[in-house]
């Protein structure tokens, strides 16, 4: 009885223990067009980001959706939280792409197009695992400095 109820419980903490080390990042995500800001910037129609972790300490990053002309938009990347360029495709904003994680909850990300840094992006997970805040800064297509958050709900 003792070794059946002690065959449980190391059972029952193993699989615990790999709930509680899940990536938060690791998922689906819903752009909440109600709670992200976008200024003067125009808004998509949708948008839902995947983030896969693969081998060797990669994430693979997929943004699909309806921009706000109503075409759709596919944007691609596959990455370390590095610091080092990655290629990314689909973006109008950037061509490469690098990423650094000061821990679990928060994630870094600029990008560059054509060798500049046209976009940066300082993004947090809430507490819960629920909600991912990311406030990016880039330029309008005139130069002119501007920020926007996004909020996503996870799926």
């Amino acid at each position: 009885m003792h070794k059946r109820l002690l065959n449980l419980l190391c059972g029952t903490l193993v699989l615990s223990a790999g709930l509680w080390a899940a990536d938060p990042l690791v998922g689906t995500w819903k752009l909440n067009l109600e709670k992200s800001k976008f200024g003067s910037r125009p808004a998509p129609k949708s948008t839902t980001v995947t983030w896969t972790a693969q081998d060797g300490g990669m994430f693979h990053y997929t943004a699909k959706g309806v921009g706000p002309d109503g075409q759709p938009t596919l944007v691609e990347f596959t990455c370390k939280f590095d610091g080092k360029e990655c290629k990314i495709t689909g973006s109008p904003l950037a061509d490469m792409v690098s990423l650094t994680r000061p821990d679990p909850q928060h994630l870094d990300a600029t990008g560059k197009k054509d060798g500049k840094v046209s976009v940066t992006s300082k993004g947090s997970i809430s507490k819960d695992g629920k909600t991912q805040t990311a406030v990016w800064t880039g330029s309008d297509a005139s130069g002119k400095p501007q920020t926007w958050t996004t909020v996503s709900d996870k799926q």
